[in-house]
Parts: C-alpha cells; structure tokens; sequence
C-alpha cells in the first residue's frame, strides 16, 4: 500500500531501512550523534519505518578490566596534554553535547573496560530493549559519572530498562555475549570503521562520527529512495 507524505511524495508503508549504529557506552561522541540521529529520524515522514539496531564497539579495548581511571587523567595520559589542555578539550564536545540537550560531566566521568556493559547491552537486545539499555548507559556514565564496570551499577540501570536482575546477575558472573561483543567489534572492522560512532544505513551508506543532522537526513532519504525505486 502507498500513502502520501505532506510534501505529496507517495511512499511505500512495506519498505522498511536498516541502520546499524557501532558505539560505545563511554563514548561522548556517540551519544552526540545518537541525538542527531535522532532528530533526523524525527523530521522524516516514515521514520517509523526505519530500523535501528546498536552494536558494541571498544573505544579502548587495551584498557585493562578492573582498572578504574578518571577521564582527565586517562585523556592527559592518552594525549601527553596539560591539565588546561584536557579543560579545553572537554569543554568543547561538553558545549557541543549541549546543544543536544546533553549535560555531560566529564570532569567526573570514570573511564573503564566496557565488556560487560556490551554484555548486558547484547542480553537486552534478545528482549528488544538494546536501544533503551544504550541510551541508559550513555547516560549514567557521560551525565551521571556512573562507574560502569561495578556488576551492581549494570544490574541496576539493567533493571531500569525492564530487564530481570537475576538475568543480569547470571549473565556478569559469567561470560555471556562475550562472542556476540566480539563478532560486532568484527563487524565494524569490517565495514571500515576504525572509531565510533559508526552508522550504516541499508548496508551500503558509511557515517562516520558525530555529524550534522543534515548528513543523517539526506543519507536516510537517500536508503529510502532506492529501497521505493
């Protein structure tokens, strides 16, 4: 069945568009191009009919499991920066999350080995909630300063998103979705991503980072497009 947009473009209500988004849950630039992801999902006539699907991606994954290190002392290590240089740098992408509607506190943020936040981020994809458990990640550890690494913390904000505690619990006393973390760090690779966030729409457009609403926008015009022929 076709229907009509307001702009009077007829469109097909059985095509559907895939995006594939890599990111990582302590990652400011992902959450930044979640947003605008969002907002072009928001102006478009069937963006019901696009299909968002997150996948893990290790902004860092030399950084040792268990080892908890504040973000300015882990970007002035990283960058060989001054403290007024790390000040610099996190005010930036901090005033540009702002426009976002994002308050982020990086000054607090605690940098650690997200594998297990993939874990339970895969566990809530079986339920459908991978969208929720991600958007809830970003936030606890880009807003709140929430330390992401703590079983206690995961379960909890797991908890949050509507999945079951002993789940959880079951899940980080083991390594579930260990494999399926793997396989999607694989996967970026494969498609050329080299950081996050990664955007894939249809299989065949690349986004790589943060970028302007309007990229987003004309991207998924584009997939809509060729999927209508």
């Amino acid at each position: 069945m076709n229907v009509s947009d307001p702009t009077g473009t007829d469109l097909d209500s059985s095509v559907r568009v895939r995006v594939d988004v890599w990111s990582d849950v302590i990652c400011p630039w992902c959450y930044l191009g979640k947003r605008r992801l969002e907002t072009a999902l928001r102006d478009l006539p069937y963006a019901d009919r696009v299909d968002v699907r997150w996948h893990s991606f290790l902004l860092d994954p030399t950084h040792p499991r268990g080892v908890r290190q504040p973000v300015p002392q882990m970007l002035a290590a990283k960058f060989g920066a001054a403290p007024e240089q790390v000040r610099v740098m996190t005010q930036r992408v901090t005033e540009l999350a702002a426009a976002e509607g994002l308050t982020y506190a990086l000054d607090r943020a605690i940098m650690v080995n997200t594998v297990d936040a993939h874990r339970v981020t895969q566990l809530a994809a079986r339920h459908g909630l991978d969208g929720a458990m991600h958007e809830r990640l970003l936030r606890a550890h880009l807003i709140e300063a929430e330390v992401l690494d703590d079983p206690q913390t995961l379960t909890r904000l797991a908890v949050e998103v509507g999945l079951a505690a002993d789940e959880v619990r079951r899940l980080l006393a083991g390594d579930g979705y260990a494999a399926e973390v793997a396989a999607d760090v694989r996967a970026a690779r494969q498609r050329g991503a080299t950081g996050v966030p990664f955007f894939m729409v249809a299989d065949r457009w690349g986004i790589s980072g943060a970028q302007p609403v309007e990229v987003f926008t004309a991207t998924l015009q584009a997939a809509h497009t060729a999927a209508t022929g």
